[in-house]
């Protein structure tokens, strides 16, 4: 699944691989793209070459978590540093919130700087503790492995700490699936993908997905069951302000099944 500022794309594809993210952006001209740690994203940068990636810190968090709970003895140690990412997340809101205001923002910045570097030296420091059981170490490794990425919000501050909102995302999809059993061809999983990018993009952009699927289905009748010639009216980064309002004001029914907001 991938998310954009204007579009939210599910792609069905039989594998995991880097091929999946190299084919949906190999045509873009770069950016930051924020991920997970799947090692797919890391070919995907090295391949095109373009590519920023900016590793989510609630997978990073998650594993403090879990190593808590597989290890008792541990989890004086793991929650600590749960917290101190809790703690950077504070931060960055704080500084998030004065952006208009440049002496503030200034001083916020800096804060949220020395924080990220005083966690840089604790972690190589309990690195360096020869006392430190293998467990904690693999964690920190891993955090260490992959602090480049997950420091580009302290440069790049219009990049989110975490992937959350391609998490949730994945939630209406999710619960579909459950709910009729997945789709029983690849064909019906591809027209499920489709319409899911469909209707999350309409939802994306404010937009009454039940009214613009029968807008849009009512302009393919009309033209003989085929696809309209202008689509400019149904995308929503074509359409003129106008439009856009009005598609947006359209009402939508507390009860439509389509919207599972």
């Amino acid at each position: 699944m991938f998310h954009s500022e204007s579009v939210i794309h599910f792609v069905l594809d039989p594998t995991r691989s880097a091929q999946v993210p190299i084919a949906e952006l190999s045509a873009s001209q770069g950016g930051i793209v924020i991920c997970d740690r799947y090692s797919g994203y890391r070919k995907l940068a090295r391949i095109l070459g373009t590519i920023l990636l900016a590793f989510c810190w609630a997978h990073q968090r998650r594993d403090f978590i879990e190593l808590a709970n597989a290890h008792p003895e541990l989890s004086e140690w793991a929650l600590s540093w749960v917290e101190r990412i809790g703690e950077l997340y504070l931060l960055n809101d704080a500084r998030l919130a004065v952006r208009a205001d440049p002496v503030q923002w200034a001083a916020r910045d800096d804060g949220l700087r020395q924080e990220v570097a005083q966690m840089a030296s604790q972690r190589e420091a309990e690195r360096a503790n020869p006392a430190l059981k293998a467990p904690a170490r693999k964690v920190l490794q891993s955090m260490q492995k992959h602090w480049s990425g997950l420091t580009v919000f302290v440069d790049h501050p219009e990049v989110p700490m975490d992937n959350n909102v391609a998490e949730r995302d994945h939630r209406t999809p999710v619960v579909a699936r459950k709910n009729f059993y997945g789709s029983g061809s690849p064909w019906s999983g591809a027209l499920a993908a489709t319409m899911f990018s469909l209707l999350m993009t309409m939802r994306l952009w404010g937009i009454n997905p039940r009214t613009w699927l029968t807008a849009y289905l009512d302009a393919c009748a009309a033209n003989g069951r085929q696809p309209p010639a202008d689509l400019s009216v149904f995308l929503p980064w074509a359409m003129d302000a106008d439009l856009l309002a009005q598609r947006r004001r359209a009402a939508m029914d507390p009860a439509d099944p389509i919207d599972s907001s």
